[in-house]
């Protein structure tokens, strides 16, 4: 039903205002078994067909079978019929880029609740020369599947059976039925006799009645090859979401195999736009044999959202979130709904698949059985290898694959195409608190440098207001590097420039993946991009001059070596208060008279050499003399910056020549005001230029 009221019904459901995930919600972790994930971010192969949903079986003859939902399929009958079909089977042919097809019938199933309902094909399954497609009832709106069931065809998809009595599943219960798909007639599956299949209740997708579902959770049942069609023989998943696996007849009985409660777009910057969504809907589980693995595929208003297991009842984990932001979308950027990953198309190495999902909203149309490449590496443990170098950017190394929050145009090209003088960017009708930019590998690399061109800046967004790092993957978790420095200091407003490169130095480290990451700035929260290059650099790779930069190594809440105080006043050391900016503990100074009080640590220096000095500075709001700096020994000030009021921690950055001292001092005090004040300290570096 290819109508406004789809629309406008899931619109409404967008703004029944769900909460979000609460704390103790499950997440499922995230996957480790890939290294580098990429999909395409537009249906790039389409076919002379009409219609939705396209779950699919790959037959012994060879062909794919598919059902629709609400269109002609292959049929295309001129001028159009109306009403279209709720539901047609169709015989596919081919591969991706070269696929024809015929639609065989619309006499399929039936509805079971009268009034405003529609046949939907939520599955489909080809075992032992036979077809199976699981069909449910959908309401007008697309916000309630109360029933489903499932028929069964013998003669390649022409003619079709099922019970016309009553549904298999009634109640809401287990109603939108995705089978796993296991190959050429369900050949995969050659470590038991059954066919599995999944289940959502309630409905197809994220919206959902409060009082009696969870779109949460996906379950999963188990019957003999022989026993489709016979609901007695179905078993039903009441094990862990770790994959101990046991069973039961009893469908009230039923656990998840995979639960996760996040929410995402909670906070849209248009109220009417759809938000909130949960992340579990009708899509396909497949069983990728050459890499022995199990790939759930689902999707939200905007974005897809696979996970990965080593069997069909998990334990699963997420190995791709990919967002295409919200409307409107374009051609060359647009997500879908049922995603599903047809068996047939994947490659012998298993690296290769294609996703089928469709879509009419968001401002482009690909209402047809249309396909977009994932490819995939699988992780493979390497031990970094790469030579230093000031000229080899590793941003277009083999097998480098761009990693984004979101692309508002589609165009990750951009971060590693050599010109500085480009613009992608992340706006994505979000209020987004966290935006990122940068690569994975497949196998990894030392690096020290990075080099981030912003693209354009507009009025309501393009740069980062905050918390700018580089963070890198190691072992699957990304985590920031070591004693980071921007150059030229980043000014976290629209005054970064457009098209204006900042250089990242940091301490030696390695990755299979590096990203820059922050909070996006402007009244829309989006950063932009023009270019990401990444190095190994000869002159990069600062080593931190201060000992103890961030307080850790001290044992007691007094001042100890390497660090020492200055003034009459109190000073102290806060372990594991929950002060600190990272790790357990931080500085402080504290004090209600007028005198000068100040955290200070004496380092050799090499004369005449220039430094950069940079620690991260909170305080209370009643005085405005603070300093943090660099001086000689005796005490005369090479260089430092004033500070006043810091209600968070906030970096200074004190650029400076040695001169001819062979040791100077490093500080950070402030004068009191005669009232309490008070100063927190964290994380330092001193670096060589």
């Amino acid at each position: 039903m290819k109508t406004a009221a789809k629309r406008a019904g899931r619109i409404a459901v967008g703004l029944m205002g769900l909460a979000p995930a609460v704390a103790g919600a499950v997440v499922p972790p995230d996957s480790t078994f890939f290294s580098t994930v990429h999909v395409e971010s537009a249906a790039s192969l389409n076919t002379s067909s009409d219609g939705d949903l396209w779950p699919s079986c790959w037959s012994d003859d060879g062909y794919l079978y598919a059902g629709n939902g609400d269109g002609r399929g292959f049929s295309l009958i001129e001028p159009r019929p109306d009403p279209v079909f709720d539901i047609a089977v169709n015989r596919i042919q081919g591969l991706p880029g070269n696929l024809t097809g015929s639609t065989l019938t619309t006499r399929v199933s039936q509805t079971w609740k009268t009034g405003r309902y529609n046949r939907k094909p939520t599955g489909m399954v080809c075992v032992d020369g036979a077809l199976y497609m699981a069909v449910q009832d959908l309401e007008w709106n697309f916000d309630n599947a109360p029933n489903a069931t499932i028929a069964k065809s013998t003669d390649r998809g022409v003619t079709w059976t099922w019970n016309t009595q009553a549904p298999m599943f009634p109640s809401s219960v287990f109603t939108t039925i995705m089978f796993l798909d296991y190959g050429q007639n369900n050949a995969w599956n050659t470590f038991d006799s059954y066919v599995y299949a999944y289940g959502l209740d309630y409905n197809w997708r994220d919206s959902f009645d409060n009082s009696t579902s969870d779109p949460t959770k996906l379950f999963l049942a188990r019957m003999p090859r022989t026993g489709i069609m016979n609901r007695a023989s179905w078993e039903f998943y009441r094990g862990d979401l770790n994959g101990g696996a046991s069973w039961t007849t009893d469908i009230t009985q039923r656990k998840p195999v995979l639960q996760d409660d996040r929410r995402i777009y909670v906070n849209t910057r248009d109220p009417q736009h759809i938000r909130d969504m949960t992340v579990l809907s009708q899509g396909s589980v497949v069983y990728n044999k050459p890499l022995n693995r199990y790939l759930y595929t689902s999707w939200t208003e905007y974005t897809f959202e696979f996970y990965e297991s080593p069997t069909p009842w998990g334990p699963w984990k997420k190995f791709l979130t990919k967002d295409f932001g919200g409307y409107p979308w374009s051609a060359t950027k647009n997500g879908g709904y049922s995603a599903t990953v047809p068996s047939k198309f994947i490659s012998t190495d298993g690296k290769t698949m294609y996703v089928q999902s469709n879509t009419f909203v968001g401002g482009v149309t690909n209402y047809n059985f249309s396909l977009r490449k994932l490819v995939v590496e699988p992780r493979v443990a390497t031990t970094p290898s790469n030579a230093r170098s000031d000229t080899v950017n590793l941003a277009v190394a083999p097998g480098t694959r761009a990693v984004e929050k979101v692309a508002h145009f589609g165009n990750l090209g951009v971060l590693n195409n050599g010109s500085r003088g480009d613009s992608e960017d992340s706006w994505d009708q979000e209020n987004k608190t966290s935006d990122w930019w940068g690569y994975t590998w497949p196998r990894a690399y030392h690096l020290n440098k990075v080099r981030y061109t912003t693209g354009g800046m507009f009025s309501d967004g393009g740069w980062f207001s905050g918390n700018l790092r580089v963070q890198v993957r190691q072992n699957g978790v990304w985590g920031d590097v070591p004693n980071q420095q921007i150059t030229p200091v980043y000014p976290f407003t629209s005054a970064a420039g457009s098209n204006t490169t900042y250089t990242f130095l940091f301490d030696n480290t390695w990755g299979d993946g590096v990203r820059i990451l922050g909070t996006p700035g402007g009244a829309a929260a989006f950063t932009s991009i023009g270019e990401l290059e990444v190095f190994y650099a000869a002159t990069g790779g600062l080593s931190n001059l201060l000992r103890d930069p961030g307080f850790e190594q001290q044992v007691s809440g007094t001042v100890s070596a390497p660090w020492y105080v200055q003034g009459p006043d109190t000073k102290g050391i806060d372990r594991g208060l929950g002060f600190s900016r990272t790790g357990a503990h931080n500085g402080w100074i504290r004090t209600a008279t007028r005198d000068w009080n100040a955290l200070k640590q004496d380092v050799a220096v090499t004369p005449n050499t220039n430094y950069v000095l940079t620690g991260w500075v909170r305080g209370s709001s009643n005085f405005d003399a603070g300093f943090f700096g660099v001086c000689t020994v005796p005490g005369t000030i090479i260089r430092e910056v004033k500070y006043g009021s810091l209600p968070g921690y906030t970096q200074q950055t004190v650029a400076f020549n040695s001169g001819n001292n062979s040791t100077v001092s490093v500080f950070a005090g402030f004068w009191g005001v005669g009232a309490d004040a008070f100063v927190q300290l964290d994380d330092l570096t001193l670096t060589r230029q």
